[in-house]
Parts: structure tokens; C-alpha cells; sequence
């Protein structure tokens, strides 16, 4: 098969959050089955093109409402060798260094993605890549779904037995916004139907997407389940619901080449499940590098996340600084996000010196040393659909801290009080009670039962969540849409 995904980020070019990651692991993997495949992806002003390896690839015309035409450049690369990368560069809409805008109702988020999932669809149709399967990927181009589902609007005739696949990686976000670029992208009225691409007084650009997709697929199979009621799934329950026959939970990989402690470059030390002396050397390094008390009679509890509500910042604030009080254990917090959560973080090392160590904004060297030198690592979040970080962390031996909710429910096995079972530390309710008593079980398994640690941890590291065993998921459901595609077709 050919297919062709269309993204608004991809590793190691436009990276704003996992879909980055999602993307750039999932094409090669689908690619080493034997399919063709291609990314589409904007040019953003944050991509020094010849420096990343991309080559000048002549230009296209796209063609929009009332018969405008815009033309963009296109550059090409290739990722892991093996995957077609393209470049869609117009600086009327891509032109900033930021990927996305601030997601207001009156933005124009819908003209800048709308053109790119057009744009997408052009260029491949003018490359002579014509696809099998375009998969696109959450709101931002979910619209190029419905262009393959009535070619006619697209003015594609050559795209009429193209499927289209679905995958929403975070269904809170939908891409609801004023429809006021609808005509402008020269599209039909009638889609702005209650059950289609219509949401109140405007648009819901993921509602749309999923109301047109051959086949829809989330994260995890968890998070799947989730979605089709609520609160998971944030107003579109119900919608999700009454398509769940062609829905799909796909648990997420890990690149086992960048997340591998055995030979991690960005670590001071590598280490194996046989022996971990280099985590402790990432340990001290750690403490060193965000300012936290050399000490080894507690705990280092890392956090990687985003400052979001979702991640469960409400229920830490009102458990973290307890655990403090009682000098039980040192937290390593690298993010940024909220400006609320990012004040709690700095008030919380201010408080505790030595104790709580805090790096703002993301690096991917800090990060893997936290997930290196922590011996726990909280993710108590209110929903999850995938969740990276807590496999990474499993694979460095630092046990995982969890709500059970999507990904992670799929993903962290709760240890019995030997250490027998389980690669981490699961509880279910999304109440600071909750997360207490799991605080409470780590803590003291880690203090008085170390042997039961270390089993922990060699089973946690021996888990893994390959790349290729989620694309051979995906090459069924790139099936089943061709499949939904045709009889879709003979139907009409």
C-alpha cells in the first residue's frame, strides 16, 4: 500500500508535543512492512531547511474558494532513510516559528490547517503519489479526510479510492473555532451540519474529521473505551459512541534507539537491568545538575510533563508538600506550561531547598536524565491517552506513579507488596487521597524492601513497547478502511 500521513509535527523537525513523536516512529515502522510511505508536513519558520536536509522540490498550485490560487514551494527529505518527506512552505500561514497559534475562537488556525490538509493533498497528487490510505492526525488536519471522502470538493478526481484513517491523540483538543474561513477554503455549506464539521455558532474541525474518516483510532485501548462517553470524551461522547464499530485503541511504541539506557548518548553513564551502577551515577548527576541535596536515604521522585490540568497538578499541590514536610523524598520537575503550575513548581523549591529541584522548558538531555536518575516518576493524570513517559521510564528502572486511566492502565502493571508483581505504583481514583496512599506504598517499599525494588525494576525494564508491533496493528486498519472505502463506493 501507499499512504501518506499528514501532520502539523514530526521529529526532529516540528516537535510541540508526543505527536511529534508518534509520527516520526510510526511511518518507518509502517514503511519496513513493505508500503510506500510519505509525510506532509508545514515549513515552519523554526526550520532551517538546508540544514535539515532538505533538497528544493519545485512548487504547487492550490486551489480554494472562489477560485483562488495560492502557490507554495515544497522541499523534500527522507526520514530513517526510507520515508518521503515533504515541506509545504507558504509564510503567509506557516511563516512563524510557532506551530501553533494561541487557539482562540476567532483565530486562524482553521485557515492555516485547513490550507495545509489542501495543500497535503495536492502536492501528493502532483508527485504521482497517489495514496491508498491517508492517515491524518487530531484536528489540524482531520480536514483532509473528508477532501479524500468527496474528491469532487477537493477537485482530486484521481483521489475517488483513497481511504482515510483518523488518529486522535488528544481528544480534548477538537479545533473548535469560528467558521469564518469555510468559503475562503472553498468549502460546502452543507458541512456545516450539526453531524458533521457544525458546532454550535462555528466549526469542530476533529468532529468533522471523525464524522468522514473510513477508520478512527486513538492512543491506547484503554483510551478508546474512554471516549465514547463522558468525561473522556469531552462533549463528543456520544459521537464517538455511534462510530465505535470502526474505532480502534493502539497502544503508542518507543524508540528503542533514542530511549535505551544501555546506550543512551545523553547520559554520564549507561547501564543495564544486569547492572545499574550507572544510575546511580545519573542519580548524583541529576542532583547536581537541578540543585537538589546529594543525599542517598531518600527517594528521587522525577517528573517530565507538561503544565496542563490534565497531567493532575491539582492533586499533587495538595499532596507533594506533605511528603516534603516530612523530608520522605526529593522531587526533579522538568516542564513548563501553565503559568499557575509553573509559579506552584518555583514555590515549592523556594520552600524546600535541596529538596525539590525544578528545570523550566524542555530539554531533551534533562529529560533523559531525569527519567535516568529518578527512582520514581509520577504521572497522576486525570486522563492520559498514551502517555510516553511512563514507558521510558520503566525502561531506565525508575518505577512509575499512576492514575489508571488510558495509556496508563495499559501500560503499568501495580506491584504486590513483594515485588513479585507489577512494574509500578497504580491507583484509580483522581482524589489527593488516592494519590497519597500510592506515594505512601513507593515509599515504603523503596525504604524497607530493596530486593523487592530491584524486581521491580527488572521486570519493568524488560517490558517493551515496540514500534513495530503498533504498526502491524496499523496495517489492519489501513485495510479495513480500503475495505470501508470500496463499499462506501459501491454504495453510492
Amino acid at each position: 500500500m501507499r499512504i501518506l500521513f499528514i501532520a502539523s509535527e514530526c521529529v526532529p523537525w516540528a516537535k510541540a508535543g508526543g505527536l511529534g513523536d508518534v509520527v516520526a516512529g510510526l511511518a518507518p515502522a509502517v514503511a519496513a512492512l513493505g508500503h510506500e510511505v510519505g509525510i506532509v508536513l508545514p515549513r515552519y519558520g523554526s526550520i532551517d531547511v538546508a540544514a535539515s536536509g532538505f533538497v528544493p522540490a519545485g512548487s504547487a498550485c492550490v486551489h480554494l474558494g472562489a477560485g483562488v490560487e495560492q502557490w507554495i514551494g515544497v522541499h523534500e527529505a527522507r526520514l530513517a532513510g526510507v520515508v518521503r518527506v515533504w515541506l509545504v512552505e507558504c509564510d503567509r500561514f506557516f511563516g512563524a516559528t510557532a506551530i501553533y497559534g494561541n487557539g482562540s475562537w476567532e483565530s486562524d488556525e482553521p485557515t492555516r490547517f485547513g490550507f495545509l490538509s489542501k495543500a497535503a493533498l495536492q502536492l501528493a497528487v502532483d508527485r504521482d503519489f497517489v495514496p491508498d490510505v491517508v492517515h491524518v492526525h487530531d484536528w489540524p488536519t482531520a480536514l483532509a479526510g473528508a477532501l479524500v471522502a468527496r474528491p469532487d470538493v477537493a477537485g482530486l478526481p484521481s483521489l475517488h479510492a483513497t481511504a482515510s484513517v483518523l488518529t486522535i491523540h488528544n481528544a480534548q483538543y477538537q479545533g473548535r473555532f469560528s467558521d469564518a474561513s469555510w468559503s475562503w477554503l472553498g468549502l460546502p455549506e452543507d458541512w456545516l451540519a450539526p453531524g458533521l464539521f457544525g458546532d454550535t455558532d462555528g466549526i469542530n474541525l476533529l468532529k468533522g474529521g471523525a464524522a468522514f474518516a473510513d477508520m478512527i483510532t486513538t492512543v491506547s485501548t484503554t483510551h478508546a473505551r474512554e471516549i465514547c462517553g463522558e468525561p473522556g470524551g469531552h462533549g463528543l461522547g456520544g459521537f464517538f459512541a455511534e462510530r465505535k464499530d470502526r474505532l480502534v485503541g493502539i497502544l503508542n511504541g518507543v524508540d528503542d534507539e533514542r530511549w535505551n539506557p544501555e546506550t543512551d548518548p545523553l547520559l554520564p553513564a549507561r547501564y543495564s537491568a544486569t547492572d545499574l551502577r550507572g544510575k546511580a551515577v545519573c542519580r548524583g548527576e541529576l542532583q547536581e545538575r537541578l540543585g537538589l541535596a546529594r543525599r542517598t536515604d531518600v527517594p528521587i521522585v522525577g517528573m517530565v510533563s507538561r503544565f496542563a490540568s490534565q497531567k493532575g497538578f491539582d492533586l499533587m499541590r495538595q499532596v507533594l508538600p506533605w511528603f516534603l514536610e516530612g523530608d520522605a523524598l526529593q522531587l526533579a520537575i522538568v516542564g513548563s506550561g501553565d503559568p499557575g503550575t509553573e509559579y506552584l513548581a518555583w514555590r515549592l523549591k523556594e520552600s524546600f531547598p535541596g529538596s525539590v529541584g525544578l528545570f523550566i522548558g524542555y530539554s531533551e538531555e534533562v529529560a533523559h536524565l531525569a527519567e535516568a536518575g529518578s527512582d520514581l516518576f509520577l504521572m497522576p493524570s486525570l486522563y492520559e491517552p498514551c502517555g510516553l513517559n511512563q514507558m521510558y521510564s520503566m525502561r531506565y528502572g525508575t518505577l512509575p506513579i499512576v492514575r489508571a486511566t488510558g495509556g496508563l492502565a495499559d501500560t503499568v502493571e501495580d506491584a504486590s507488596a513483594d515485588g513479585r508483581q507489577g512494574t509500578g505504583f497504580v491507583f484509580v481514583e483522581p482524589t489527593p487521597e488516592a494519590l497519597e496512599g500510592a506515594l505512601v506504598r513507593a515509599l515504603a517499599l523503596w525504604a524497607e524492601a530493596p530486593q523487592a525494588i530491584a524486581a521491580l525494576q527488572a521486570r519493568a525494564m524488560a517490558r517493551r513497547f515496540t514500534w513495530q508491533a503498533a504498526a502491524r496493528r496499523y496495517e489492519q486498519v489501513y485495510l479495513a478502511a480500503c475495505e470501508h472505502r470500496a463499499r462506501a463506493r459501491a454504495a453510492a
